[in-house]
């Protein structure tokens, strides 16, 4: 790997596209470099994780809201949509639009944790979407999505977002840029005009994360495939994008990052150099329960924590010493009082590491539906136990947390529970069990499980073993058959939500007001001609004169 120093140059400077990061970006999206086993592997594990994930939320209502937009796009040899049948295609952008919001409705797939935040499996909804229109194969998917996973980490350990209040998706968006780049075999001018687009139009503020979080929280990593391939496509076609977009005097580091407040500031973000095989996606790790990540390790200690608690009403109080990051993110640190809220939504609750240990200690159990249900959330005793927490940032597991060393880089916390009656209970957990560190991390066998556990119920057992077997032969399914890779409901249980949506108004024509009137005339006529037509034969079968076709001149 190579370190690139980026930050803010004048106008005057004209910077060479060759010292520009989104050239960089391109230059390893065209290496062909192959791709090593363990890294194709673990793509198939991330594509088995999107779609249990999926298919968990494929009737919650902001998945159903995105399905009929996208459905009302239709193409013929289009993408599929996850719950229909692959046989039904729509525009690509639509797809992953769609696809996309049901992966992140759940936030229950997988993460990368650094300098910044991100979920990189956002990509694959966008990169399949393009290889299926395209007809791509598996092992173009698999090279697209290598790419798509390197960048996406790649930036999100050299530049920070949060700190400056900017969503995660500015990483997601270039890094689906370069993947589909990569899928395509673009050349690197194209790619590079792609990923300066993608990120130009990419960045927007983290109040979708902040306060009362609302729907759109799943609906920005979709948004944000969908305005990557929308920007491949524009490039494609011979069009320029602002650059230098990062670099530039009215940049997004200029304006948006750490250039408004110290023009000279270098970020450092590491690329693999020429030849270099690409294995970013080896660094993250998936959940295994349906809430933020910083929760993660914190739910296995609450497991653990409770079984030396007789009585959660002789709590008196709970402190959570972690990173900066959660105690700022999901924690009291965030000064939002919707995390203290019975009645707040499933996405403000699976962001409030205060509900979330309170709902863990007292169940020994997490349920991606069952743990944030109104009732749930509001029963009294839950109510007094969660009131009782609060969390405070540890400056060592914030160091922990930046860590550029794997064994010491932790997410979790220590939790120290007081009793009433002067007792302590004190416990730690660095990493949660599942990840690559943890107790027992995820292999091939629990992607499975995870897989058949979330969609039990909801698709049949033949459609699961059909994918299952198609996805782990991933390499091997020839171009234009990655449709195998969707997985569709029983006819009639996708839920299809009325019409409500400008994209679902009736088609109007497109010809000039006094041409429809000509057409409609000439119809009226027609259809009159047809009805006189049909009486006069029905006299003549009645044996009665037939009245003539024309009035007898005077």
């Amino acid at each position: 790997m190579k370190l690139h120093s980026v930050r803010v140059h004048p106008s005057k400077a004209l910077l060479p596209r060759e010292e520009q990061l989104a050239w960089k970006i391109a230059g390893v999206a065209v290496d062909k470099v192959a791709v090593q086993k363990d890294v194709a592997e673990m793509i198939i594990n991330r594509i088995i994780d999107n779609a249990a994930v999926a298919i968990a939320a494929i009737n919650r209502r902001p998945v159903v809201s995105a399905r009929m937009m996208a459905l009302a796009h239709p193409r013929k040899g289009g993408a599929s949509l996850f719950g229909l049948p692959a046989a039904r295609t729509v525009s690509p952008e639509w797809a992953a639009w769609a696809n996309g919001t049901a992966v992140r409705e759940l936030d229950f797939h997988d993460t990368f944790l650094a300098a910044d935040y991100s979920h990189p499996g956002d990509n694959i909804p966008p990169v399949l979407a393009v290889a299926q229109t395209v007809g791509r194969s598996g092992k173009d998917l698999i090279r697209g999505l290598a790419t798509a996973y390197e960048i996406h980490i790649d930036l999100v350990k050299g530049i920070c977002l949060h700190r400056h209040k900017i969503d995660h998706i500015a990483h997601l968006c270039p890094a689906a840029a370069a993947g589909i780049g990569t899928l395509l075999g673009l050349k690197q001018e194209v790619i590079y005009q792609a990923v300066n687009q993608a990120v130009h139009v990419s960045f927007s503020t983290r109040q979708s994360r902040k306060g009362e979080i609302s729907s759109w929280k799943a609906f920005a990593p979709a948004h944000a495939g969908k305005l990557a391939i929308e920007a491949v496509d524009r490039a494609m076609r011979g069009e320029g994008a602002p650059n230098p977009i990062y670099e530039g005097e009215d940049s997004v580091i200029a304006w948006m990052l750490a250039g408004r407040e110290n023009k000279d500031h270098e970020y450092l973000v590491p690329l693999p150099e020429k030849g270099e095989p690409k294995r970013a996606i080896l660094e993250s790790y998936t959940k295994e329960h349906s809430a933020e990540y910083q929760s993660q390790a914190l739910i296995d200690l609450a497991f653990r924590m409770r079984g030396r608690i007789a009585d959660f009403e002789a709590i008196e109080r709970i402190l959570i010493h972690t990173s900066h990051h959660t105690h700022t993110v999901i924690g009291t640190g965030a000064n939002d009082p919707q995390k203290m809220d019975p009645k707040a939504s499933r996405e403000t609750l699976d962001h409030s590491i205060m509900y979330i240990f309170a709902v863990a200690l007292q169940d020994g159990r997490w349920h991606h539906v069952d743990s944030y249900t109104p009732r749930r959330a509001q029963r009294p005793d839950t109510v007094r136990l969660w009131h009782k927490i609060e969390t405070t940032e540890d400056p060592e597991w914030t160091r922990r947390y930046h860590s550029e060393d794997p064994n010491e880089k932790a997410f979790g916390g220590r939790v120290q529970i007081f009793l009433k009656d002067g007792t302590v209970i004190e416990d730690e957990l660095a990493v949660a069990n599942a990840h690559s560190l943890g107790a027992r991390p995820f292999q091939r066998p629990d992607y499975i499980r995870k897989f058949q556990t979330l969609t039990e119920g909801i698709i049949s057992a033949r459609e699961a073993n059909r994918f299952l077997e198609a996805v782990q032969d991933l390499a091997a399914l020839p171009a234009g058959r990655l449709g195998a890779l969707n997985v569709a409901l029983p006819a009639g249980r996708v839920t299809l939500a009325p019409v409500r949506g400008i994209f679902d108004a009736p088609v109007r024509s497109a010809e000039p007001a006094a041409t429809r009137r000509i057409q409609r005339r000439g119809e009226e006529k027609a259809r009159t001609r047809t009805i006189k037509k049909a009486r006069r034969v029905k006299t003549i079968a009645q044996g009665r004169k037939a009245p003539s076709a024309r009035r007898p001149r005077a």
